[in-house]
């Protein structure tokens, strides 16, 4: 264990978060960058004193339990987690859940794709990043909070405006009964991670069909080829479905694409145009 490379690693990680970043007020009087020590201790779920000691190198060997903490509390990258087990004598084993960091090559991908409307989901289906099409035609995902980026989540728990489901797609039951299946095999490969399992807490609490199709136990879903959106503006877009999977993230690159010469076509080009306004809302 390297006690004075690990304290300056920690404290370097901790003055690069806004406190904006992890829900935190600013504050008037605050003097030092980043998040103060407590905050770091209280997210991470240990003491502030046995934090204090780690980023002073007097404390003893951290165990897996708060390494893991830490990598939540300091938002590190799968590369950053491994440098920290490292240095605190302790050589990583798997990643306790879920990455949510999207290579710059992805989104420089989703970027290159003007014509398609492109997301990037994590293993438990959250929304991690996304190009200005997929917003205009889904949601405008950089106005919502992250856990409403959910699409589980929003496929069992709603919100349905005008009783639509999943932003009226056409195989919202489908979708959400692969989606479970999905989920199921990703509680297997983490089982242990706290926002996998709060997650799937959270739907068997709030959704019968939910409880349903995970009682089934099933774990291998079918691809979906092709669906169609009802958009509010500029009504349905039938659209081409592929999926590409980042198997050292755990995640998937999924590409709406519509026939050429097709009004879904026609569609998806004024919404490209139009982006994320709503021209059926009277101003």
């Amino acid at each position: 264990m390297d006690r004075g490379q690990l304290a300056d690693f920690l404290r370097s990680r901790r003055e690069r978060i806004a406190p904006a970043d992890v829900g935190l007020p600013a504050g008037p009087r605050r003097r030092t960058p980043g998040l103060r020590r407590e905050e770091v201790a209280q997210l991470a779920f240990i003491s502030t004193e046995y934090y204090t000691r780690l980023e002073q190198a007097r404390g003893p060997r951290p165990s897996r339990e708060v390494l893991a903490g830490l990598t939540r509390a300091l938002r590190l990258s799968d590369v950053e987690r491994d440098h920290l087990h490292h240095l605190a004598g302790a050589p990583p084993g798997p990643p306790p859940g879920p990455s949510r960091e999207v290579r710059p090559s992805i989104l420089a991908l989703l970027r290159r794709l003007p014509q398609a409307a492109a997301i990037v989901l994590s293993a438990t289906y959250e929304v991690l990043a996304w190009n200005d099409l997929a917003a205009a035609l889904m949601e405008d995902f950089s106005a919502l909070p992250r856990r409403d980026r959910n699409l589980v989540r929003r496929a069992f728990l709603g919100p349905r405006p005008e009783g639509g489901r999943l932003y009226g797609v056409s195989d919202a039951d489908e979708f959400s009964a692969s989606a479970v299946r999905n989920l199921r095999a990703t509680a297997g490969r983490y089982p242990d991670d706290p926002e996998v399992t709060g997650l799937i807490r959270e739907l068997l609490d709030g959704s019968e069909e939910f409880a349903r199709l995970w009682a089934a136990h099933d774990v291998c879903a079918e691809p979906t080829l092709c669906k169609t959106f009802r958009h509010p503006v500029v009504g349905p877009i039938s659209v081409n479905c592929d999926v590409l999977a980042i198997s050292d993230r755990d995640q998937q690159v999924v590409i709406y694409t519509a026939d050429p010469g097709t009004p879904s076509e026609n569609a998806l080009r004024l919404l490209s145009v139009v982006g994320t306004q709503r021209m059926d809302v009277p101003r």
